[in-house]
């Protein structure tokens, strides 16, 4: 019996290490292959757009999927997207340093020896690429022909990235702007891709305003976020103690990868994942009210909030224009709210909130914001609250109760509110810095009023409707008695 039981530990033994000698030949084998999947790397490797970005706290995995999507690229075999022969791209690191350290690494991690052509270097030796820096890897295609990944460094300058026609360009961080729009102009001949993996450490560059934001509303631009929480393989007890070696500050952008200025973000509890979602018919009993923050030459921002059943609010519809006078603003609010088939008194009246400040008369006209408002069926109700701290205090309990999920959600279609959370900063202490704030106003405005949610009416049940008609035969009965 002992001899049987030697013999099954020594075959499970061979087979655990046939299975680790299988692992570190092709490691690609056993990428997202397991019980336990990346979901957020899986996201990105499927995405169609055209430039990609994963924005990442250290640790999330961000750099992984990366050097996966280049190795799947460069040999034909991206389970995603159409696969093609002699693949020529780039990865793009800050230093030849940082190259050397980190996405050079993580590419000798997952490729298979036997996949490699050829390697040239910069420095060191061609046995042992790991320990120099690489210019360029050749990689056999299963189509046939040889692909090939140069290493390029942000440190080298422009000049370094011009003249050659690409497939892809892979940033492993935030790349200076000369850089990457010359990366952009690489890419057009083929209609190529680009992607990048970074933590945002800089604040808000140009990579927050073109890629986060998109303000150039570019249909081929894609982002995701990846938290420590989102890599099944950083253990509890790791995130505890990464978590506990930095300060909030920091938290932002190594744990949550958000862009941070100064002292951050205002909502940091704002996921596009959970409170963005596509727009559907909202019942009409839902309908609650409308809240606008005035504006002429500034912005005039208004949004349509209704309540669920359940207390969760719902921010519908926007208007959003700058430089327009009151008629303009009116007959747009008219207009959307027709659309909406949204409630009204007996004369056609819709009801908002305004700031306070429309009640104020100007040189410019003898009658206040408010007045001209109502004149126009628009009756407004200036006495909301404005205490910036306390309105803070309750949006962000609107987005994050105790479970973590949201009472608070946005149509995709109200894209300056979005927009607005996505850049609202502390400027220092407990006051926001006042600018692109106007979603942001108008909707502590509401969410002051402590929203209920409607009553729904309830069905009579058979015994309810038996017993109501016997109390009506019996006043009949008294009445004819």
């Amino acid at each position: 019996m002992s001899m049987q039981r030697e013999e099954i530990l020594k075959r499970i033994a061979e087979i655990d290490g046939e299975l680790k000698k299988r692992r570190q030949a092709n490691r690609l084998n056993f990428y997202n292959a397991g019980r336990k999947k990346h979901k957020k790397q899986i996201a990105f490797h499927k995405c169609k757009k055209r430039n990609r970005w994963v924005f990442g706290g250290n640790r999330s995995g961000k750099t992984e999927c990366g050097a996966v999507e280049c190795l799947w690229m460069l040999r034909g075999i991206h389970p995603y997207r159409k696969n093609r022969r002699d693949i020529f791209g780039w990865c793009v690191s800050l230093s030849q340093q940082v190259q050397r350290d980190v996405a050079q690494a993580k590419i000798l991690h997952y490729l298979p020896k036997s996949w490699i052509a050829d390697i040239v270097m910069l420095s060191g030796r061609r046995d042992s690429p790991s320990g120099g820096v690489i210019d360029q890897i050749k990689i056999k295609n299963i189509f046939g022909g040889i692909s090939t990944l140069g290493f390029k460094s942000c440190d080298q300058g422009r000049e370094k990235f011009q003249g050659s026609s690409l497939d892809f360009v892979w940033f492993d961080e935030e790349p200076p702007r000369d850089i990457y729009e010359e990366c952009v102009m690489r890419i057009m001949d083929k209609r190529g891709d680009i992607f990048g993996t970074m933590t945002p450490l800089k604040g808000k560059t140009f990579i927050y305003s073109e890629i986060y934001l998109n303000i150039r509303k570019n249909p081929e631009i894609w982002h995701e976020f990846m938290t420590w929480e989102d890599n099944p393989f950083l253990a509890k007890k790791e995130i505890e103690l990464l978590e506990n070696s930095l300060d909030k500050s920091a938290l932002d952008s190594r744990r949550y990868g958000r862009f941070s200025e100064g002292q951050g973000l205002v909502y940091p509890e704002f996921d596009e994942n959970v409170h963005v979602i596509e727009p559907f018919d909202v019942p009409k009993e839902w309908q609650d009210t409308i809240s606008i923050d005035p504006g002429l030459n500034n912005p005039l921002s208004a949004h349509w909030y209704c309540v669920d059943w359940d207390g969760n609010v719902y921010v519908v519809a926007e208007h959003f224009a700058a430089g327009k006078d009151v008629d303009f603003h009116a007959q747009a609010i008219h207009g959307i709210s027709s659309r909406l088939g949204w409630k009204a008194d007996s004369k056609g009246r819709l009801r908002a909130l305004i700031d306070s400040a429309a009640n104020q008369r100007t040189l410019a006209s003898v009658k206040s914001v408010t007045e001209l408002f109502s004149e126009r069926g628009i009756l407004v109700n200036p006495s909301v609250n404005k205490d910036i701290f306390a309105g803070i205090s309750r949006v962000k309990s609107f987005l994050k109760q105790g479970n973590g999920e949201g009472n608070l959600y946005i149509f995709s279609n109200c894209v300056n509110m979005i927009e607005e959370f996505k850049g609202y900063f502390w400027a220092g202490g407990d006051t926001p810095v006042k600018r692109d704030d106007h979603c942001m106003d108008e909707l502590r405005y509401y969410i002051m009023t402590r929203p209920v949610p409607p009553q729904k009416e309830r069905e009579v049940t058979a015994v309810e409707r038996d017993k109501l008609n016997r109390i009506k035969r019996l006043k009949n009965k008294r009445i004819y008695e």
